[in-house]
């Protein structure tokens, strides 16, 4: 049977925020149930929502978060908010109203985790054993059954199962570059038959498991995989980091040549079907990406991709002041 590629239109100055408001970097991206995006930002850390054609409809949670990192909508669209530098996980009505913390506010689980230490490819080298939840989560994906799984990545290196309502049922991971072992779990995504996909980015791959944490397979033909989302045909789209020329990865060394940013559509079985934005001369041009960190997919097979691109591009200075207006893209998907 063959798989029918989606090809996509870039929808420009798709975000219409209000007058004086402004962010640096989004750091996530999900759409509701009614296709409405919601955008979590960082630096003013909030939840900004948006109706599918740009308008604004509101915001909420400034004061509430740390730093912010992963959202995603789940079941009658409650929002789950990953706070990665206060190592929680906040679940929230669509209008902001606190309805449960996984996590304990502002304390990292012993995972023998010590920022600021040297490191040769990534700080999570810093990681010393696996721990419990959480030191430093990165994302959260909900199983069609209401089970939730977070990744716990930067200052662990495992994912942590938990029922509907919190209850931690498992976690599985350890240190390396075997299989079930992570260097960095960013992104997570469980698919429509109960598979859970973990982008284990700075190993440059996606492992894939069962439902309790049983090792299936690991999909290789990706770059630093940051976020993983799938349309209602099943097609996975992943959000590649861009890995400047020079810097290392655990498993392919120091990259000779610069490797921009981009993303991959993937068959159910891992084929890399598409790509798109790897363009080293003018990643900053609209469509290309300097540092997509998030993605999601709406009912209509629209894509957004969410960048942190003054974090992560601006603040070491790989690419100009003037660039930090790549935030936020939309791609309409052609009929």
């Amino acid at each position: 049977m063959s798989t029918r590629i989606p090809q996509f239109d870039l929808a420009p100055d798709w975000q219409q925020p209000p007058g004086p408001h402004a962010h640096r970097d989004v750091s996530a991206v999900d759409v509701d149930s009614r296709d409405r995006v919601y955008l979590f930002t960082r630096f003013d850390d909030q939840v900004l929502v948006y109706e599918p054609d740009g308008r604004y409809l509101r915001s909420w949670g400034r004061g509430i978060f740390s730093t912010a990192h992963g959202l995603t909508l789940g079941a009658n669209d409650r929002v789950y908010c990953v706070d990665v530098a206060d190592h929680t996980v906040r679940a929230f009505t669509p209008d902001g109203e606190l309805l449960m913390t996984l996590g304990l506010p502002g304390h990292a689980s012993d995972t023998g985790y010590v920022s600021g230490k040297p490191f040769d490819v990534h700080p999570v080298e810093c990681v010393l054993y696996p721990g419990g939840p959480f030191n430093r989560c990165t994302n959260l994906a909900e199983a069609p059954d209401g089970t939730l799984y977070v990744a716990d990545g930067y200052g662990n290196c495992r994912v942590h199962k938990f029922s509907r309502d919190g209850k931690l049922l498992h976690s599985w991971g350890e240190i390396g570059t075997g299989p079930g072992e992570f260097h960095l779990p960013h992104g997570i995504l469980v698919t429509a038959d109960g598979r859970v996909l973990v982008a284990d980015r700075e190993n440059d791959r996606i492992q894939v498991f069962d439902p309790d944490g049983h090792f299936l397979e690991a999909w290789t033909d990706v770059q630093r995989p940051c976020d993983l989302a799938a349309d209602q045909d099943g097609l996975i789209y992943v959000a590649e980091l861009w890995r400047p020329r020079g810097k290392k990865s655990f498993v392919h060394g120091v990259a000779l040549t610069d490797q921009p940013g981009r993303v991959s559509v993937l068959a159910p079985d891992g084929r890399t079907l598409a790509r798109w934005g790897a363009d080293p001369v003018d990643r900053t041009a609209p469509g290309n990406f300097i540092a997509p960190h998030s993605i999601t997919v709406d009912s209509r097979g629209d894509v957004y991709v969410a960048e942190v691109t003054f974090s992560f591009a601006i603040t070491p200075g790989w690419v100009p002041p003037t660039a930090a207006h790549h935030q936020i893209q939309k791609f309409v998907r052609r009929p």
